[in-house]
């Protein structure tokens, strides 16, 4: 189990933002911007080239929650959502998540 696994399990403190039975949103511990949120689902995914057809319909609503909480920290104005997919791509918690940064200038990603 990841530590996104054990934070779904409550296992694991984490400052959540949202939740419902599908997604848990929570702040980074280790942020990078002013807002700095990991949106996961709950369904233990591994990575995006591991989604199968089935799991389009979480990706869409992972995407509204992002939107939503955009809203709610007053960066839908300019944010970053992101994810790594792979050890090469910097991903180093194998459960699928997105960050939703923001509330800065955002640089260029290399």
């Amino acid at each position: 189990m990841t530590i996104f696994g054990k934070i779904i399990a409550g296992e694991l403190p984490a400052e959540k933002v949202f939740e419902n039975e599908r997604i848990l949103a929570f702040k980074d511990i280790h942020p990078s911007a002013p807002v700095h949120l990991l949106i996961i689902p709950k369904k233990e995914i591994k990575d995006l080239q591991s989604l199968q057809q089935e799991d389009l319909p979480l990706i869409t609503e992972m995407i509204t929650v992002a939107q939503e909480l955009a809203e709610r920290f007053n960066i839908a104005d300019g944010y970053r959502l992101l994810t790594n997919n792979g050890a090469n791509a910097g991903q180093m918690v194998f459960h699928l998540h997105f960050h939703l940064i923001g509330g800065k200038k955002l640089g260029p990603i290399a």
